[in-house]
């Protein structure tokens, strides 16, 4: 067990890191943060995932209320003003769906959504400016295309190795076994962690940026942790654990802090009533 084990750390190391320079020389980029993406997909190509998904979204859920979407809309159109340019010119869709899961999305190609159900979550418009900004963050960083790519170069080379060393045998089987929990928790895995608390510094940032006090981010995800109630480890999440994200986003605080002072010095004050 330990040979086989041994022998399938080394061979997804080495092939993993063979396909990912590849594919890196095809579509390497860089983070609104500053780092290094891997980005295979063109934007029709997500934007036209980003459209069937919305309207997949609209068929299964009602719309909410009236006053739920003005509510909503308001906050959104606060946190898109913020964007750059090229992405603040894009037409963007904003709709609550009725639904009592405290979930919210954007999506590339220019949506949001939000359940009914996280407005019982937000207690203010700064708290669901923190939801909205972040996920809105996961747009501006490309997350959707470098998770694709990611998870397209991991299992070229599962397949590539798969190839080379034949899985017939018991053996084989146990190995490639081994090579696929490897590349779950040890690439995609923490990889999407990474998109998360990426996001959060992004969405800190618009919120602030837009007149919204990012100190009520901690409380968005006090208010989410009090909600979810348990969860599986953070090493087997996508997403890091709420007092691992809440100490991300305070160490941001004073960068934040000095954005929202900008801000409402600047006439940033946005007036969008809680229904």
């Amino acid at each position: 067990m330990r040979n086989v084990r041994s022998l399938a750390v080394t061979a997804l190391s080495t092939t993993l890191m063979g396909t990912m320079m590849i594919t890196a020389l095809a579509g390497c980029a860089t983070s609104p943060t500053g780092r290094s993406q891997l980005l295979l997909m063109s934007d029709d190509e997500l934007n036209q995932m980003g459209d069937k998904a919305f309207d997949q979204y609209q068929q299964e859920l009602p719309a909410a209320d009236e006053n739920s979407q003005r509510y909503v809309q308001c906050v959104a159109r606060s946190i898109v003003n913020e964007l750059p340019a090229e992405q603040r010119r894009q037409s963007w869709e904003v709709e609550v769906f009725k639904a009592d899961e405290p979930n919210a999305f954007a999506l590339p190609g220019g949506y949001i959504g939000v359940n009914s159900g996280m407005l019982d979550v937000a207690d203010n418009p700064a708290q669901l400016a923190t939801v909205l900004g972040h996920e809105v963050g996961h747009v501006l960083a490309n997350h959707a295309n470098e998770r694709a790519s990611t998870e397209s170069a991991t299992q070229l080379g599962l397949s590539a190795l798969s190839s080379a060393a034949g899985v017939e045998s018991a053996g084989g089987e146990q190995l490639m076994g081994l090579l696929g929990m490897g590349a779950q928790y040890g690439i995609l895995l923490p990889f999407s962690r990474r998109h998360e608390s990426e996001a959060d510094r992004i969405g800190l940032q618009l919120m602030a940026g837009a007149g919204f006090d990012p100190r009520e981010s901690v409380n968005l995800w006090q208010n989410m942790q009090r909600a979810g109630g348990g969860g599986p480890p953070e090493w087997m999440s996508t997403h890091p654990s709420e007092g691992h994200r809440i100490s991300g986003l305070q160490a941001d605080m004073p960068r934040a802090l000095d954005a929202y002072e900008n801000a409402r010095n600047r006439g940033h004050t946005p007036d969008c009533p809680r229904p």
